[in-house]
């Protein structure tokens, strides 16, 4: 296998690889409503896109929340790519330009329910009850650092 490559972002710059990811993976296969994936914030965040062979399979990003809080969001990766470690790269390169910053106390997550082991590897925590969100369960986690 190739050598994954992560980039950070905005999205402006590439708002088609982006928006195609999230697109493939939210709405069409788990039917999420495009008003809730597509929120407004995109603008406002930081942004990381997984290539493999130059080709866009993966992408998160970081909204933030207030001066101790940011966010990590929006992790897809194309089904494709998956099980080869691309979520757990394009996480450990978000979480690793957020402790650059040296100014933040926690990283928050709503994990999906079905890949919270994935975030566990990487130090969340589960804070509180399960919950719905796009018709998919979650659970929020927390990293403090």
């Amino acid at each position: 296998m190739n050598k994954v490559e992560i980039k950070n972002t905005n999205y402006q710059d590439n708002l088609e690889a982006i928006e195609n990811i999230r697109i493939r993976v939210f709405q069409q296969e788990q039917g999420v409503d495009p008003a809730l994936e597509f929120d407004g914030y995109d603008d406002y965040c930081v942004h990381f896109i997984a290539y493999l062979a130059q080709k866009p399979i993966g992408t998160t990003r970081i909204r933030y929340i207030d001066e101790d809080t940011v966010k990590i969001e929006r992790l897809a990766v194309l089904s494709t790519a998956r099980g080869q470690g691309v979520g757990t790269a394009l996480m450990k390169e978000a979480i690793a330009f957020i402790k650059e910053q040296e100014k933040y106390k926690q990283i928050v997550i709503h994990a999906q329910v079905y890949v919270q082991s994935l975030y566990e590897k990487l130090g969340f925590e589960p804070v509180g009850d399960l919950f719905t969100e796009g018709e998919i369960i979650h659970i929020k986690m927390v990293k403090y650092i």
